[in-house]
């Protein structure tokens, strides 16, 4: 799946901790979003991970997601390109 990932965390040490893991899991596209292709396991563990990290009350994390469709309709002026994350075995 394809999801783009939002945040809003007001603490900077708590900002650094979730960034830091949210680049182990995708693409660093804006200040505050990131691009990810997960598995369902990948998912889970990644909202765990960054629920542990979180004070609900204060932070916001939000998850949108992509279908094969829509991600092809997305549009890029300026900035990174996108990582061509495919393996090939030879």
């Amino acid at each position: 799946m394809h999801v783009v990932v939002t945040y809003d965390i007001p603490n900077d040490q708590r900002r650094t901790k979730i960034h830091k893991v949210l680049k182990s899991y995708g693409q660093w596209m804006q200040f505050s979003v990131f691009e990810c292709s997960l598995s369902d396991p990948q998912y889970a563990k990644l909202r765990s991970r960054l629920n542990k990290l979180i004070k609900a009350e204060e932070d916001s994390i939000r998850f949108y997601f992509l279908c094969a469709c829509c991600q092809a309709k997305v549009e890029r002026i300026g900035g990174e390109q996108v990582r061509d994350e495919t393996i090939f075995f030879v």
